[in-house]
């Protein structure tokens, strides 16, 4: 589908988003294409910046056999590019490599598997979910559903527990050893949705976009009570969540119920 869908895009169609879909080859054949165009010189430079924000783009000005052979053994192709009628320029061309955190943006969260995410979080420092910024955080979660829990290693994987249904439910999982203890991370892609959109039950041309900037004086505010707690339930103090071990983790670890363990909810993100 993916291999369709690349064939379809043009320079013209080509965003920030859907360019990390494409790889150096298409850059080429892309802009190939496009030499027929008569508006191709005045939007060179829109179309470099797209690619620039997912490629590394490097003009090669000396064009000889050994200098490109360097280029392509550091990874890149090397094609040629027409600025102008006149102008038709060598360029060197790389996939931006996405390795670290910071290298993560709107962008391209939703261009890289959950394994990859896995690799990427387990390079920062090994300090776990907490260690991301909440901008990092944000980013990601745009693209994955999230899930932590800290955990004594040997009752982690306890049949039954939260690592095992989490891993049948399709979940990339990262284990970040903290002393006795251990943190998993756990990820797992999000489905490409739609707008949302509310209708009144009015006509097809009164349905109104959640997404909508307008603001609407005259909506009925609704009242969420979802998270409320129930006015007849009980709160016991003394009852231990995952939460738990984790803020009580540089007391006594030992001392904690492990039984409690196996009833603690998941954190979702």
């Amino acid at each position: 589908m993916k291999d369709n869908a690349n064939k379809s895009l043009t320079l013209k169609t080509l965003n920030k988003s859907n360019v990390w879909d494409i790889q150096e080859n298409d850059i080429f054949r892309l802009w190939e294409v496009a030499e027929k165009d008569a508006d191709l010189k005045e939007n060179a430079r829109h179309y470099m910046d797209i690619i620039r924000s997912a490629f590394e783009f490097e003009e090669v000005k000396i064009d000889k056999p050994e200098v490109i052979k360097k280029y392509e053994a550091r990874g890149y192709k090397v094609g040629q590019i027409r600025l102008d009628e006149n102008n038709k320029l060598k360029y060197a061309i790389k996939k931006r490599p996405i390795m670290r955190v910071t290298d993560l943006t709107y962008e391209n969260i939703r261009h890289i598997s959950a394994a990859k995410l896995m690799e990427v979080i387990d390079r920062n420092f090994g300090g776990g979910w907490d260690s991301l910024s909440q901008s990092i955080q944000d980013i990601i979660q745009t693209g994955f559903d999230i899930s932590t829990t800290t955990l004594p290693k040997d009752r982690l994987h306890n049949k039954g527990g939260m690592y095992e249904k989490k891993i049948e439910d399709g979940f990339e999982v990262l284990e970040i050893p903290k002393g006795t203890w251990v943190e998993a991370i756990f990820a797992k892609e999000k489905p490409m949705m739609e707008k949302p959109r509310l209708s009144f039950g009015i006509d097809d041309e009164s349905d109104i976009d959640v997404d909508d900037d307008d603001d609407d004086e005259d909506a009925p505010e609704i009242e969420d009570d979802y998270n409320k707690p129930d006015e007849d339930d009980d709160y016991d103090e003394d009852k231990l969540t995952e939460e738990s071990y984790r803020t009580t983790f540089d007391e006594n670890p030992e001392d904690l119920s492990l039984d409690a363990a196996e009833m603690a909810d998941d954190d979702d993100y």
